[in-house]
């Protein structure tokens, strides 16, 4: 019981409110903005030249594009991710942030899932090694793209993250910037 020795249940826990915090021209929002926008255009040409082929919606040959087995449900499922990460790249701040985390997630789940279902009838995207790696990789990616600033055990005193997990701390002397100073 040492963790309620820590947080009397007297004191109430406050929401985080991303988006007071989080103004929308801070610099956090580009990265957020290039990493939706960087997978989005590749999911998105990848999907438009394996639907471009003319191949069965489950077919399970071995129809290529940009080097990754497809078929005609994976290059549409392509294609809907790939919009979807071009929306968050327009919303920007936190809703791409958050996008970018959860779509790396599955992602990576998606890559242990076919990882299990290769070579088997019900490999209905025609997933091959390739694939699987391939989508390791791009879910790493957009983890560290919405991450990237929002998890830390080190965040500056001065992100909105901090500020917003912290609301009642003032940055330390040393990180406090004066007026004349800039960064």
């Amino acid at each position: 019981m040492a963790s309620n020795a820590l947080h009397p249940q007297s004191q109430s826990r406050q929401r985080i409110k991303f988006d007071e915090h989080l103004p929308v021209d801070h610099r956090l929002n580009t990265v957020y903005r290039i990493g939706a926008g960087l997978m989005g255009l590749f999911l998105l040409a990848f999907g438009v030249l394996g639907l471009t082929d003319n191949i069965g919606f489950f077919d399970t040959g071995g129809n290529t594009a940009v080097g990754l087995n497809t078929n005609g449900t994976l290059s549409v499922l392509s294609v809907c991710v790939g919009v979807l990460l071009f929306v968050g790249m327009v919303v920007g701040g936190n809703f791409a942030s958050t996008l970018n985390m959860v779509l790396g997630v599955l992602f990576i789940l998606n890559g242990f899932l076919f990882l299990g279902l290769l070579d088997t009838p019900q490999n209905f995207l025609a997933f091959r090694i390739q694939n699987v790696l391939f989508s390791f990789v791009v879910g790493l990616l957009l983890m560290v793209f919405g991450m990237y600033g929002r998890v830390s055990s080190s965040l500056p005193h001065d992100n909105p993250y901090w500020r917003a997990r912290h609301p009642d701390a003032e940055a330390p002397d040393e990180e406090r910037a004066r007026p004349d100073q800039v960064r």
